[in-house]
């Protein structure tokens, strides 16, 4: 990462935030904003005024955003939003929140956004726990989507990793009795963490019974992530939790 990354016209690179876990503070993110292409940059310019949301740090009302009362999916950190602009498309009946710090590929996204002229996707370039503290209602989310965060797989530098208690506790809370939390990673070793922390967050239930996983969901596609990741011998795993009905 360059000392001075680049960033969006009129954009300030996101602040991390924190979920508090005792003395230590969990980052959802470290900011690795990248190189525009024109294609991109254009996109941001022009496709942001329709699509993107800029943080304001309070609730916000979602069925106005939309014009619409719906069920709301969130992606977090969606990459270059592949699988965000697959399940919008395919289910249109449903409202998604796209959240990823990585300019370049809100970039990409706003662009294909563009081009299907889907009007049923909103964008935050902004972290992830912030937006989740201060601008979601709590029970609003029918279903959160975490795909392939970042293994951080040096023991060193697991304590970065994105699914920790604190964390898993506040998607508890934003997500609707019944909800759904569904993560994949192609890393075992992230898996097995994942099952550590979310099969012992109070509230969630491991629809696969404990320490499991299901194949994958016709709802997510298969990624060029996740096609490299195959190719250097990774499995992949893909967890899904429901929220407890009575939590």
């Amino acid at each position: 990462m360059s000392d001075a990354p680049d960033k969006p016209a009129g954009k300030a690179p996101p602040k991390p935030f924190t979920v508090h876990e005792g003395q230590r503070q969990i980052r959802s993110f470290v900011l690795r904003q990248g190189r525009f292409t024109p294609a991109q940059q254009r996109a941001f310019d022009q496709a942001w005024p329709r699509f993107g949301l800029d943080y304001e740090g309070r609730p916000r009302d979602f069925d106005a955003v939309f014009g619409r009362a719906a069920p709301r999916v969130m992606e977090i950190g969606f990459g270059n939003g592949e699988a965000l602009r697959f399940a919008a498309r395919q289910d249109p009946s449903r409202d998604y929140l796209g959240l990823e710090v990585h300019a370049p590929g809100v970039g990409r996204l706003l662009n294909a956004l563009a081009e299907d002229g889907s009007d049923n996707v909103r964008v935050y370039h902004h972290d992830a726990v912030e937006v989740l503290e201060n601008e979601v209602a709590d029970g609003s989310l029918d279903e959160v989507r975490i795909y392939f965060p970042d293994p951080w797989h040096k023991k060193r530098h697991n304590k970065r990793r994105l699914v920790q208690p604190g964390f898993a506790g506040l998607l508890v809370r934003k997500l609707a009795s019944g909800g759904r939390l569904h993560l994949a990673t192609d890393w075992q070793d992230y898996a097995e963490h994942m099952w550590d922390v979310l099969d012992a967050t109070p509230g969630l239930e491991n629809r696969a019974g404990a320490r499991g996983s299901v194949p994958r969901p016709e709802w997510r596609p298969q990624t060029h992530f996740e096609t490299r990741g195959q190719k250097l011998g990774h499995g992949v795993w893909d967890l899904l939790y429901d929220k407890a009905r009575d939590s």
